[in-house]
């Protein structure tokens, strides 16, 4: 009897992990691992009565095991409310092994704030947990693009063995195309649509009981933000509308949660605005993009951690969007 209670044991744990690897819906209590385990260290830190984020490190994509972003949870009393998934699917597993610490309540939705490999490549994680994924519209454009193709090969490579044959980009249930409203358990939610900014779509989720925002990459804490194809114009005009005095809290989609998060927009807004003011002078007096950039003050910017790595990539996309911006204006 007891040999054949081993048996059961083995063969049950085996098709858990089957369905986690190919991507099947499965219990939420059958937790089993199926990714490489991430060493990485992950804290959940708690923000509010309901909400809860870990805090990758500032560094490059491959850095910290892929661990450079921040992820968000909501726990409502009736379930699970995750916001983004972290740069692995091992990265996922542990956010939930922390998740599993403070409830046994499922997970049913996960929220994608923009569609960037640092964001995402946890997906197939909670995919296989049953959970509702939902996305920005505008993310198809990634997940259709020769670009999310290449990422994800090169990431195989770079962030091996954490991200590997069984990582894909998971088509999400369902795409988010206005402001949303809903409740779960004892908590009120507002999801926005914010459109092009960061990315080719960004949305924020906004736990209005405990008056806390998660941000998503429109917002980087205490380091020099990637922009990416951002529309930096764009971005700016979304930064202002977010700008109020009801929130008590912000989690960003890099660094630090903000206790006084109109500073941290105001932040934000200030590195953009810098940007589109000198690289905009240097296009309408046609001084090329070298002279500009080593002409330009950086001296408020240069201590922070990625300014080496990030702003003067930064600073020629904003160069080469304001050229455009200016061909379509005549």
């Amino acid at each position: 009897m007891r040999s054949i209670i081993i048996i059961i044991m083995i063969f049950g744990l085996t098709g858990c992990a089957e369905d986690a690897l190919s991507g099947k819906a499965a219990s939420d209590e059958k937790n089993e691992p199926a990714f490489t385990l991430s060493s990485v260290n992950m804290e959940a830190k708690q923000v509010s009565e309901h909400v809860y984020y870990v805090q990758g490190k500032a560094g490059l994509p491959t850095a910290n095991e892929g661990f450079i972003s921040n992820a968000g949870f909501v726990i409502t009393g009736d379930g699970v409310v995750v916001f983004d998934s972290l740069g692995t699917p091992s990265l996922a597993q542990k956010m939930y092994s922390l998740i599993r610490q403070k409830t046994d309540e499922p997970v049913k939705r996960v929220y994608v704030s923009h569609y960037h490999a640092d964001h995402i490549y946890g997906l197939p994680f909670y995919k296989a947990l049953g959970a509702e994924i939902i996305a920005p519209a505008g993310a198809d454009k990634y997940i259709d693009s020769e670009s999310a193709v290449t990422r994800l090969q090169e990431r195989r490579k770079s962030l091996s063995p954490w991200v590997d044959e069984r990582t894909y980009v998971v088509n999400p249930d369902r795409y988010i195309t206005t402001q949303e409203r809903f409740k779960m358990g004892k908590v009120d939610f507002v999801v926005s649509y914010l459109g092009e900014a960061h990315s080719d779509g960004d949305l924020t989720l906004y736990v209005e009981t405990d008056r806390v925002l998660l941000s998503g990459d429109i917002i980087f804490e205490g380091r020099i933000a990637f922009l990416g194809d951002s529309d930096t114009k764009r971005w700016l005009e979304t930064l202002q509308k977010i700008e109020t005095d009801n929130l008590v809290a912000l989690i960003p989609g890099h660094g630090p949660v903000a206790s006084k998060p109109n500073e941290a927009i105001s932040r934000m807004r200030g590195y953009l605005a810098y940007l589109r003011e000198k690289m905009g002078n240097a296009v309408e007096e046609l001084v090329d993009f070298d002279t500009a950039y080593s002409e330009t003050d950086w001296t408020k910017f240069e201590n922070l951690p990625t300014f080496k790595e990030a702003n003067r990539r930064n600073a020629y996309q904003v160069f080469l969007s304001i050229e455009q911006e200016a061909l379509q204006s005549e």
